[in-house]
């Protein structure tokens, strides 16, 4: 059966509050060190795992943490295709999906790294970063490879369907939705199956469901995508 994308409205913003770390704890005991101030000496953190893992929700924890006690974030992906140079005033810099990056995006990163670990102005900055692979694995220039994988490592797993249900289940319980197996199991089998965007739909179901005074059915779920 075809699963159906969901554009419903705005995503909640990826934190590291919202983000469900069962399987993870080591990576995310870590980086909660790093954002509530803990922070070991200035050695890099590579994430890496498969789509839906998490790895850009927690890039993008770390950074909304860091904005909020005062930091100065850069950030580059593999969506960028301007070549920036390195902020001086940045604090933290942050590298997302580095298996995907062409050779000028890799020159960059390889900037960037160099100017966050051996500033001129003597002042090291942290620098966290992404990829599908392990380090060794990555397709990149040498001198790039290298670097990211000098530091912390951490694999991210995908919550598995057990834990899925678990987490949907216990975001329903906290709204007050009553959520039934039937309900779960159309809501994995049709819909985008990453936890973004399941907590996504249950907000949107939520909304429907007070708005239209019905409880959280299949039926109910069925008319919503009718009206929408």
């Amino acid at each position: 059966m075809r699963q159906m994308a969901l554009d419903i409205g705005l995503a909640p913003q990826p934190s590291l509050d919202n983000f469900e770390a069962s399987g993870n704890e080591p990576a995310f005991r870590h980086l909660q060190l790093w954002t509530r101030g803990d922070r070991p000496n200035p050695v890099p953190t590579y994430l890496w795992g498969d789509s839906g893992s998490g790895k850009t929700h927690l890039l993008n924890g770390v950074r909304l943490a860091a904005q909020d006690n005062g930091l100065r974030v850069a950030w580059f992906d593999a969506s960028r295709f301007d070549e920036p140079d390195f902020d001086e005033r940045a604090d933290i810099i942050i590298l997302d999906d580095c298996h995907l990056y062409t050779a000028p995006q890799q020159a960059v990163a390889f900037n960037w790294f160099v100017n966050a670990l051996n500033p001129a102005d003597g002042r090291t900055r942290g620098v966290f970063s992404s990829g599908m692979t392990p380090p060794a694995d990555l397709k990149l220039r040498d001198d790039l490879r290298s670097r990211l994988g000098w530091g912390h490592v951490f694999q991210l797993h995908a919550l598995d369907e057990n834990q899925r249900r678990a987490v949907l289940r216990r975001a329903a319980d906290d709204r007050g939705v009553l959520l039934s197996d039937d309900v779960i199991d159309f809501m994995l089998r049709r819909f985008s199956r990453d936890l973004s965007s399941l907590m996504l739909l249950l907000a949107h179901l939520d909304q429907y469901a007070l708005r239209t005074q019905r409880s959280v059915t299949v039926p109910l779920i069925k008319a919503m995508l009718e009206d929408e």
